[in-house]
């Protein structure tokens, strides 16, 4: 059983059989939207388009008028182009029977007068209380008889093959929930009996000779409401659908000779039909038809010969979709995620009330894999605009949304959005803050030595199952890589200088812990001078980028002096002392004997001789010594010296020692000089 049916069991429909569905606000008569009166031409003093308007509003002709429909959402009105024009022909052209096995041809010959139609037309209008209603009708030549006129409602557009050719068949086919309407009026319009039918592939056959609604009325038509009593100027209050033939002979708004060839474009009485349905009281108003065909028939059985026909078309149900990503174009990775989201609206024409879901996707432009995110998001008429669910994006690089329309109401076709400026967008890598720290001042012989703190990076992108993943992945990435290399420059006082060293690259790990800077590296300089330390950060790709610092070397705080080591001077005196001793006898022969001096560094003698020297006395008196010294000094400021005679010329007596000699010296000594700073 299809949905139809059930909808149709479930609200108890058996038990309104002659009056047809009892839920619209209005009676279809009396929507305000369109007179359903008896004529096809505007009455000022009435509430509604006519089908003078809807003429203007196709053709854009005069009919009688210079006021078009604006207000449908769906039109259709066609002008036979001749009488022997399209009629229809073999066994196989029957309702109960699929399109593909229609046949056509022109040649009007054995076709009753009164089952040539001229004209088909049909609007469709959202009344106040938003409910769907739809209006048809058509003309023919002549009134000599009753008729029985079908009016098809096709979801799929339907089109004569080589329509410029005498005969053949149709193109498109039959699509579940296609509607078809019968009527059948008498001469006078006075009774009117209306049975409608939707396409349904479930029926095998007709339920029973008296189908009640929910029941299937032949094979692929189910009965949707059925009444004899439809007729729109004596119908019940709340009717659902009605029809009308023209009651007298009416002017029509467009070009029409009937066979009677009444001038003016007069119409007889019964040449002029038209009929309206409330589609959501029937629960079609979710339905959208691209065709129209008015056809005239030999009975209202639903397996009746098909006569004459008009075909057109009824402004087919159309959708699109158009993504909007949220925010600016150019997004940072920030610490290495960002969440974002997409808006899409969906535009849906030839229908008023619709519904569907939108399942958007991302991807990584321009040759990733879109990835869906989310489930399909709820969109209808009311909420049209709708918002994805948030995506965690993890790598630098060029994205793009799109979004799938997939349509809940029949006859709306799905519609995907995957291109164009706004649904794209960037999201650009962070470029972190180095700063270094040189160490203190040095002397020559003493190694410099420089750390780096790094700020500001940001995770690498995350992984699923172990790979990379820039888009909702299961695991966040780690802290970024790279390496930084600190270079030497120097001894210069302007500029950098000659490069004098380049450390080992150092491992990064995101950024540097507080307190943790990354190095130290070290250097021993060879010269003195002053140096310059740069840092360079090689990044992480593609979330990091690399940074230098002081390039050109002009952050002083950079600087480091490598002194050469000073000096000093302090000076003191010494002598080397000498004395000399005269020896003397007046009597007793030549002299003979030895002279002996001690050096004493005090006044008196005392202490411990520095120096002692024997030096041998002969020869006639008086007779001089001295001593040699070269190599004891002194820089006592007084000295003394203890000298004694032993001679040994028996004739002679010696000499004890004497302290006689006593020198005492003034020693300025200047102090101590530096050497001058650099």
């Amino acid at each position: 059983m299809s949905k139809r049916t059930k909808f149709l069991l479930g609200i108890g429909v058996i038990a309104a059989l002659v009056i047809g569905w009892q839920v619209a606000a209005f009676a279809v008569h009396d929507t305000g939207k369109f007179e359903l009166d008896g004529d096809a031409t505007n009455q000022a003093a009435k509430a509604g388009d006519d089908w003078d308007n809807v003429c203007r509003q196709v053709t854009g002709t005069n009919c009688s008028t210079t006021t078009g429909a604006p207000d449908a959402t769906a039109t259709e009105w066609v002008a036979e182009p001749n009488l022997d024009s399209t009629i229809f022909t073999g066994g196989g052209s029957k309702d109960p029977i699929d399109i593909s096995s229609w046949n056509w041809k022109n040649g009007a010959g054995g076709l009753p007068a009164k089952d040539n139609l001229l004209h088909s037309f049909a609007a469709r209008y959202t009344t106040a209380q938003n409910e769907q209603v739809l209006f048809f009708g058509s003309d023919r030549w002549d009134n000599s008889g009753d008729a029985t006129q079908g009016f098809w409602f096709f979801q799929n557009p339907i089109a004569r093959n080589t329509p410029n050719a005498s005969s053949g068949t149709f193109s498109g086919v039959h699509r579940n929930g296609d509607l078809l309407v019968l009527t059948d009026f008498s001469n006078g319009g006075g009774t009117s009996t209306i049975n409608v039918y939707e396409w349904d592939t479930s029926c095998p056959s007709k339920a029973n000779n008296n189908p009640q609604p929910g029941q299937c009325g032949d094979t692929n038509l189910m009965t949707l409401a059925t009444s004899n009593a439809a007729n729109c100027a004596s119908a019940a209050a709340g009717d659902d659908f009605c029809g009308i033939v023209n009651s007298g002979t009416i002017t029509m708004p467009w070009s029409f000779t009937d066979k009677s060839g009444t001038s003016g474009n007069q119409a007889l009485n019964g040449e002029f039909f038209e009929g309206g349905l409330n589609l959501t009281a029937l629960g079609l108003g979710d339905r959208c038809f691209s065709s129209v065909a008015s056809e005239s028939r030999a009975s209202t059985s639903t397996d009746a010969t098909l006569k004459d026909f008009v075909l057109g078309g009824f402004g087919s149900c159309g959708s699109s979709v158009t993504t909007q990503q949220q925010g600016p174009a150019s997004k940072s990775i920030g610490t290495g995620s960002i969440s974002v989201t997409d808006n899409t609206t969906v535009t849906v024409t030839g229908v008023t009330n619709w519904t569907g879901t939108v399942q958007f996707s991302l991807k990584q432009s321009p040759n990733g894999t879109p990835e869906n995110i989310g489930g399909p998001v709820t969109v209808s008429n009311s909420t049209s605009t709708v918002t994805s669910p948030a995506a965690t994006v993890t790598a630098a690089g060029d994205y793009c949304w799109s979004a799938k329309f997939t349509s809940g109401t029949t006859g709306v076709p799905d519609a995907v959005d995957n291109s164009g400026a706004a649904e794209c967008f960037t999201v650009t890598p962070v470029t972190p803050q180095l700063a270094t720290t040189a160490g203190p001042d040095v002397n020559l012989g003493s190694p410099v030595t420089d750390t780096a703190t790094l700020t500001g990076t940001a995770n690498k992108p995350g992984t699923t199952s172990g790979q990379p993943d820039a888009i909702n992945p299961t695991t966040p990435g780690g802290p970024a890589g790279g390496t930084i290399t600190f270079r030497l420059f120097g001894p210069s006082d302007a500029g950098c200088g000659p490069l004098v060293f380049t450390s080992n690259p150092v491992a990064v790990s995101g950024d540097s812990a507080p307190n943790s800077p990354y190095g130290p590296v070290s250097f021993t300089p060879t010269l003195p001078g002053t140096y310059h330390w740069v840092a360079t950060y090689s990044g992480d790709p593609p979330n990091t980028n690399g940074t230098d610092h002081n390039l050109t070397c002009s952050d002083a705080n950079e600087d480091v002096v490598v002194k050469s080591v000073p000096s000093t001077m302090s000076t003191a005196q010494s002598f080397i002392p000498n004395d000399s001793a005269t020896v003397s006898a007046t009597e007793g022969g030549p002299l003979a004997g030895t002279v002996e001096f001690k050096l004493f560094e005090s006044a008196d003698c005392s202490g411990n001789a520095i120096l002692t020297q024997q030096k041998a006395v002969s020869g006639g008196s008086p007779q001089t010594v001295s001593t040699t010294n070269t190599t004891v000094s002194t820089t006592a400021a007084n000295v003394s010296w203890l000298v004694s005679y032993d001679s040994t010329n028996d004739a002679q007596r010696d000499i004890p020692a004497t302290c006689l000699e006593k020198t005492a010296l003034s020693i300025n000594n200047d102090g101590t000089v530096s050497s001058p700073p650099l």
